[in-house]
């Protein structure tokens, strides 16, 4: 029927309407922002599990980025597995880049931890309490996240406060048992 809408045309009205365009794009950042918050739990843990410990000047920094460069690893590796598994194929193109945008931020999570044993290197601070107040970084950017959270949602600082607030004590407490189980 001439002028009769199509299939395909009500999808993309849909899509426009629905706001499913940037879906993708909104998914890309979740799960990037996810990927970073998983990481600074696992670098909270490190750095602890290393105060608590005897790690040395060089121990240390070693841990920190191999710990870093693992996690990007294990991610990439992971996400091209799932794409490999569903797919049937590796994810090249649009996909592989979406992957390395996603897993990017991981060994970001090197540089607070990083940069304070630096300072212990340069005896500014000694090593035990540089992992201290790299692992309080880590806690205070759970708190943020947290915070940012809350307020997009339009929750107001009153609301705000508690969830950056919760966030960080999971993540502590996530960070912790990590600690306790030698990870």
């Amino acid at each position: 029927m001439p002028g009769a809408p199509t299939d395909e045309g009500n999808e993309r009205a849909d899509e426009r309407r629905s706001g499913s365009s940037t879906e993708p794009a909104a998914a890309a950042l979740v799960d990037r922002l996810k990927e970073r918050i998983y990481a600074t739990i696992t670098m909270i843990a490190v750095v602890v599990g290393l105060s608590l410990g005897e790690a040395g000047a060089r121990g240390a920094p070693a841990t920190v980025l191999t710990t870093a460069l693992g996690l990007w690893l294990a991610a990439f590796v992971a996400d091209q597995q799932a794409h490999r598994t569903v797919h049937r194929r590796l994810a090249t193109g649009r996909d592989l880049r979406r992957m390395l945008y996603v897993s990017r931020p991981l060994p970001s999570c090197a540089v607070g931890p990083s940069v304070m044993i630096a300072l212990a290197a340069l005896d500014v601070l000694d090593l035990s309490t540089a992992l201290t107040v790299a692992a309080g970084v880590g806690v205070a950017s759970l708190v943020a996240w947290g915070c940012a959270g809350g307020l997009r949602m339009g929750g107001g600082i009153l609301l705000a406060v508690p969830a950056g607030l919760a966030d960080a004590v999971i993540g502590v407490a996530v960070a912790l048992v990590k600690t306790a189980a030698g990870h």
